[in-house]
């Protein structure tokens, strides 16, 4: 349920697998939800160019404009500013890529469906991205 004066955050993230079965999820530092790469996006900045930016600043992964899959915009609780919502622009990309965790990133892993869903997910994480996941 949307609280009724929540603030939105307008993000791109990456449900990023490797077309074998995992996904990549990230925590923050000082955080403790998994989640998507990506993050807001900056006035006059497009969603691909945030996502972009994002994923070469959080992981280390450089990801060329024809890369992305749109995917959609979905709307969820935000996992770490309570009473906001994060309206994410939500992007597919398909790597092997060995993530590096940089910036505000803490961890950084590579992980099964069955295992990403035993841990402590971010709303959007939960609720929109793994049933997606599902469908690839």
């Amino acid at each position: 349920m949307r609280p009724p004066h929540a603030q939105t955050i307008r993000i791109a993230a990456a449900l990023i697998d490797d077309g074998s079965g995992r996904i990549l999820l990230v925590r923050k530092a000082g955080t403790e939800h998994f989640m998507q790469a990506g993050g807001k996006i900056e006035a006059g900045e497009t969603a691909l160019a945030a996502l972009r930016r994002e994923l070469h600043e959080e992981i280390g992964l450089d990801v060329h404009e024809q890369m992305p899959r749109y995917l959609g915009r979905f709307v969820a609780e935000a996992a770490n500013e309570p009473g906001c919502l994060v309206e994410a622009e939500l992007f597919h990309v398909r790597t092997s890529h060995e993530p590096l965790a940089r910036a505000e990133i803490a961890e950084a892993t590579w992980l099964d469906l069955h295992s990403a869903a035993t841990l402590l997910l971010a709303p959007l994480t939960k609720d929109h991205v793994l049933p997606l996941a599902l469908t690839l």
